[in-house]
């Protein structure tokens, strides 16, 4: 995930962020994300992430080379057979 590194950030906009962070419970690198998102008008919210990544999960599943059940009995016999 990329980083962030703001230098020269003035001292009343830090105050302001950690006392949202307190009110918020977050930490005041989570306040800083919300934020930003919130000024760019990007959706944060978490329940509508999981349900749009739901949403591409079931559209495009992925596929996996399921192999049918073996009988452990078979394998033993076969393995004594030898």
């Amino acid at each position: 995930m990329p980083s962030l590194q703001v230098r020269e950030l003035p001292e009343n906009i830090y105050l302001q962020l950690c006392r949202e962070a307190e009110v918020q419970h977050r930490s005041i690198a989570q306040q800083a994300v919300a934020t930003l998102a919130r000024g760019l008008q990007l959706e944060l919210d978490p329940k509508s992430r999981r349900i749009a990544l739901l949403t591409q999960i079931n559209a495009d599943p992925i596929k996996l080379n399921v192999v049918s059940p073996v009988n452990p009995a078979h394998l033993i016999r076969e393995d004594r057979e030898r």
